[in-house]
């Protein structure tokens, strides 16, 4: 026993160094995973907040697409609307033309109705001067 002794002295002794060891390693792990655990609390924080971000943009997104879609289908009636009044003005204006072409074609008409009228009036108005002489009397 006395041989175990010192034997048993020294395992005791770097027993207990080792177990010094593993308590402080192990002191030091659960440091380190608490740190982990706080860094992944942290982390799973940030991407929450950034899938609501996400989420946000989306309905935006789709909002303003929506916006869109009603600014183009409210273009596209207004472009119609213009488009048939511009038609119509331009058949008003064809009108308009035409009338206008008419009225100078019975006005150049009548101007030569009239010239001509003029010319042949007095042919049938006015008789044809005769020649009197007159003789004296004595």
């Amino acid at each position: 026993m006395r041989e175990d002794d010192p034997k048993l002295a020294v395992l005791e002794s770097k027993f207990s160094i080792y177990e010094e060891l593993s308590k402080q390693m192990l002191a030091k792990l659960e440091s380190a995973v608490e740190k982990i655990s706080e860094a992944n609390s942290r982390i799973a924080t940030i991407i929450a907040k950034h899938d609501e971000r996400i989420e946000q943009s989306v309905k935006t997104d789709t909002l303003i697409l929506k916006m869109i879609d009603e600014l183009k289908a409210e273009s596209e009636k207004d472009h119609k609307i213009i488009h048939d009044r511009i038609d119509r003005l331009q058949v008003e204006i064809k009108a308009l033309s035409k009338f206008r072409w008419q009225v100078g074609g019975v006005l150049v008409v009548a101007a030569l109705l009239i010239g001509a009228g003029s010319r042949i009036a007095p042919i049938f108005l006015t008789p044809t001067p005769q020649q009197v002489i007159i003789d004296q009397q004595r």
